[in-house]
């Protein structure tokens, strides 16, 4: 179940509207609100299109709406609009994701909202900052494609996505920290200020190591499937039983280590091996080797003398199996969560802690309009006015 409330979260007393849908800019209130932000999220009548997806979409709405309140509002009428700028003048910050003439056409773009409230902060995500590409519609998938991170991923000529949402998702986060900076800067000055936050451009900072390579050593840098490996061991080993497990030997020191846990004197001697990359120039050779002596390991064991003698390797984990994560269990990783139709699961947390805690969770994913009625008494409306909203199809108030 959610934690109690905890008066001592950073961002207590912040209050954010959201208008998004998607994994961006939900991402970015939902690291707000488990931050302590009061967030709310305005959706259309039917909801957030994530609430509805299938496949890989599924787990969207769940995990990027944790930690907030949901809002349904039929923001084309205008005592919709009227209730959304009630609101707003409550808040701290306003989120969104929707095209710029969207928010626009609404009244909601940021040169309305911040003639009448100065003191407000807008962060905006979009596919690109402006510029020649920002007409385009952009997708995590379609910038991975144009910056150069499905060509880095997959083997050459078979560009493959990252098997995440990775632009996306730190596109939020990036979001989030604009509008913690925001709010510093508006501590000194009085003033909002608006925060852009985008895919292409994040795409570019997560590829901006390979560029640099290429700034470096003036040539280009290979796929990851393909590419020359700074260490001589880093690699994935099938053993015992088909098992596959992740192994690395990085430096001379855990070359050493490497040697006499395994017994492999001979290697340790052999002058062709001697330095990490002598080793990396001899991968083609060595390797093969290793894999040939290592092949009648089991997994396990191999995993228990890395970790005695300190030595990097992870177990080739499916995402499923992280619920019974043992690390992640003990170190209140995996927070209790309700799914928006009631059924119990886990949630992971932000990565971080602030004073030795992990940042939980305070309200499950909100059920669509589930706090609309509460949030208008809030603005002062009155039961009457807020039946007849509903009567006239403008809230939804469950």
């Amino acid at each position: 179940m959610p934690q109690k409330s905890d008066t001592h979260l950073p961002l207590d007393g912040i209050r954010v509207v959201e208008f998004t849908h998607m994994v961006m800019g939900p991402t970015c209130g939902m690291a707000l609100g488990d931050m302590g932000a009061d967030v709310i999220k305005v959706e259309p009548l039917t909801g957030d299109s994530t609430r509805r997806l299938l496949g890989s979409g599924a787990g969207f709405y769940p995990l990027f709406n944790r930690n907030k309140k949901s809002l349904a509002l039929d923001l084309h009428s205008a005592a919709g609009r009227e209730v959304v700028m009630r609101l707003i003048a409550t808040a701290d910050i306003v989120s969104e994701n929707f095209k710029t003439e969207t928010m626009h056409k609404l009244g909601l773009d940021y040169a309305t909202l911040s003639a009448i409230h100065p003191r407000l902060i807008y962060v905006s995500h979009k596919g690109f900052l402006p510029g020649p590409y920002d007409h385009r519609t952009a997708l995590d998938e379609v910038v991975q494609m144009m910056g150069g991170l499905a060509y880095m991923t997959g083997r050459p000529g078979d560009p493959l996505r990252a098997g995440s949402s990775v632009n996306d998702i730190m596109g939020g986060l990036f979001g989030a920290m604009g509008a913690m900076a925001a709010l510093m800067q508006r501590a000194q000055t009085g003033r909002g200020q608006e925060v852009q936050a985008a895919l292409f451009e994040n795409n570019i900072f997560l590829v901006a190591q390979h560029m640099l390579q290429f700034a470096v050593t003036g040539k280009a840098a290979a796929p990851m499937p393909e590419r020359i490996s700074p260490w001589g061991i880093y690699d994935v080993f099938s053993v015992k039983n088909g098992a596959q497990i992740f192994l690395a030997v990085v430096g001379d020191t855990q070359w050493r280590v490497f040697c006499d846990a395994f017994g492999f004197a001979d290697l340790f001697a052999d002058t062709r091996l001697g330095t990490n990359n002598d080793r990396v120039r001899a991968r083609d050779w060595m390797l093969p080797l290793l894999r040939t002596r290592l092949a009648d390991w089991d997994a396990a064991t191999l995993a228990q003398v890395f970790e005695r003698e300190g030595l990097p390797f992870a177990p080739i984990t499916d995402p499923q199996h992280l619920f019974e994560d043992p690390h992640l269990q003990a170190t209140g990783g995996l927070a209790p969560m309700n799914l928006p139709d009631g059924r119990p699961t886990a949630t992971p947390l932000l990565p971080l802690t602030l004073n030795g805690k992990r940042l939980g969770l305070r309200l499950n994913p909100p059920r669509l309009g589930e706090h609309g009625r509460a949030l208008l008494e809030s603005l002062h409306y009155s039961t009457q006015e807020i039946d007849a909203l509903v009567a006239d199809g403008v809230l939804l108030a469950p």
